[in-house]
């Protein structure tokens, strides 16, 4: 029997791993060679129903935005002759992946772990000789994580198809690959074992801090939201106070991030719920700039938004001003505020570099140097370690450690690996796919 081939691609962020997949994919062109990138948007960048503010605004979405099912199906569609064959290949993808509870919703709702799912799908309906993937695993919950594991073994062995997967943690690579090539400074090495973990020390700064904080932060009463007859959270009572450091968990699709738009003003159900946000109750005269001015915030769906080719030091400025583009321009002041958050997230002599540019790595640390600028009250951070290698995610977890130390700072973090969490985290709260909580 042929072993499978399945190949993975790894190395530090900026070492040059996307690089090298363009230029593999040049030299492989062929309608027979599938690629998956997850910093895809929901859907082309022309879309004007994207991100619609974080995607909460789902009323304003017209009747040609697609379901799971139907954007599936004119893939489906699109991707070959309709045979028994084929559509027994599809219902298989749908049951391994679990997507099957997915199909009515909206593309443009998904959470971050569905949308990659639905991607997988729709690369693989034509059966293609070579798949390449770019970090498969990262906003998967673990459930998830071992179901694409199980998926990619299969397809090799059973489908004969050679399989490549770019990987920026080297525990997330599974044991079963045959090769393995690990990449430095644009160049590439292969090796026949598992990279050891990179190591930091920790980090030196210390972090301007400031707090204007009162107590509680959150607090929401018989919370539930529901889209277009779905109920996505139900009667959920949550009390954040003041310097608490919160670990929120639960599945893909649980509605961790809809929770989160919720606190961030982004969400403009809100309004018709009982929260209130240090200290007031939403809709009761403040702006939604007032609850962003005290909030520091970092998620995939603003990675997936952020088409500003400017320089970083601009996109870290613009978090001083809450603004997805930067229309005001920083004082000298605010500038070297801005040097020293990106000199913190090791990304000191790329301050001029354009963000599109960078590795996604790189431009993951930009966004979150983005959150810290501001010294904010509130820090929601929705998986911000996508796509890090282990040196910068052990920094990471330095420096959100640092601001926790500050006995006023309060912290909200989601994590589908328990080993990003920091140990300052002293309170959690768990979703299921749905329940009371």
């Amino acid at each position: 029997m042929e072993e499978p081939k399945i190949i993975a691609i790894t190395g530090p962020n900026g070492s040059g791993k996307t690089l090298y997949v363009e230029k593999m994919r040049r030299e492989m062109a062929s309608d027979s060679v599938r690629y998956v990138a997850f910093c895809d948007s929901y859907g082309q960048q022309t879309d004007r129903a994207y991100y619609l503010q974080q995607r909460w605004n789902q009323h304003d979405i017209d009747n040609e935005t697609p379901t799971v099912a139907q954007a599936l199906q004119r893939s489906y569609n699109m991707s070959g002759a309709d045979t028994p064959e084929r559509r027994d290949w599809l219902q298989r993808l749908y049951t391994t992946l679990g997507l099957k509870d997915s199909m009515e919703k909206l593309v443009i709702s998904l959470s971050s772990g569905e949308l990659r799912k639905m991607q997988l799908v729709k690369a693989l309906l034509t059966k293609p000789k070579t798949l390449i993937i770019d970090n498969p695993f990262i906003g998967l919950d673990e459930a998830a994580r071992q179901q694409l594991k199980a998926l990619l073994l299969l397809l090799a062995t059973d489908e004969h198809i050679t399989i490549y997967i770019v990987v920026a943690r080297p525990s997330d690579i599974p044991d079963y690959v045959s090769e393995k090539l690990e990449m430095r400074n644009e160049k590439y090495d292969y090796t026949g074992g598992r990279a050891a973990a990179n190591k930091t020390n920790p980090i030196s700064h210390s972090a301007p801090l400031t707090s204007h904080s009162v107590r509680p932060v959150v607090e929401m009463r018989d919370v539930g939201i529901s889209y277009g007859g779905r109920t996505i959270l139900s009667n959920i009572n949550w009390t954040i106070n003041q310097g608490e450091h919160w670990a929120l968990t639960g599945p893909n699709g649980s509605g961790k991030s809809t929770l989160l738009s919720l606190i961030s003003a982004d969400n403009p159900q809100g309004y018709a719920c009982d929260i209130s946000l240090f200290g007031r109750r939403r809709g009761t005269g403040e702006t939604i700039w007032d609850i962003k001015r005290r909030i520091g915030y970092v998620s995939p769906e603003m990675h997936r938004s952020y088409k500003h080719n400017i320089p970083a030091l601009q996109i870290v400025a613009s978090g001083l001003k809450d603004t997805v583009g930067l229309y005001t321009r920083p004082n000298e002041e605010e500038k070297e505020l801005c040097r020293q958050w990106l000199s913190i997230f090791g990304l000191k002599g790329k301050e001029e570099q354009p963000f599109l540019t960078l590795s996604s790595g790189e431009q993951r640390l930009v966004l979150l140097a983005r959150a810290f600028v501001k010294s904010p009250d509130l820090l929601i951070l929705d998986e911000p370690m996508h796509g890090l290698d282990d040196r910068n995610r052990q920094m990471v977890k330095d420096i959100i450690a640092d601001y926790c130390s500050h006995p006023t700072n309060t912290l909200i973090m989601v994590s589908h690996y328990e080993d990003e969490l920091p140990e300052c985290i002293d309170h959690r709260k768990s979703l299921s796919s749905l329940s009371p909580q």
